[in-house]
């Protein structure tokens, strides 16, 4: 029997917004703890980074512009992103068994965290990312 790459863990949850700079303000305040991580910069983020919890999760806010064409008229809506050591193995183990691509994969930064995210059959948002982070957390 074929090993199948597995979701290992919640990773990320990403939230969009039309000015990341207020809602990271906004949940700088909700949360108190500041962002650490701000892409391009903190003066125009497209996205921003917090670590939460006992495990130091990922709360993303990713400018709604960046978010595939779909997604980005609509309002609201997170995705949740599981770890998976081999992203390419597991998004070509999900379309193989009728899944589609949602976002393709796609490096984000030079660290190594790379994303994609696929619907199910069902029509459901299925969000995956190789993390450094999680990795580390082990």
């Amino acid at each position: 029997m074929p090993t199948t790459p597995a979701l290992r863990g919640l990773a990320q949850v990403n939230i969009p917004a039309d000015d990341v700079a207020a809602a990271r303000d906004w949940y700088a305040q909700a949360l108190g703890v500041q962002p650490y991580f701000q892409q391009p910069d903190a003066e125009t983020p497209a996205y921003v980074e917090f670590r939460l919890g006992d495990h130091r999760g990922e709360l993303g806010i990713i400018d709604r512009r960046c978010l595939p064409p779909s997604e980005a008229a609509a309002g609201g809506g997170v995705i949740a992103r599981w770890h998976v050591d081999d992203l390419e193995g597991m998004v070509a183990h999900l379309r193989e068994i009728g899944a589609t691509e949602h976002e393709p994969i796609t490096p984000r930064g030079d660290e190594g965290f790379v994303t994609a995210s696929m619907l199910d059959p069902f029509g459901n948002i299925l969000g995956l990312i190789h993390s450094p982070h999680y990795l580390e957390q082990l």
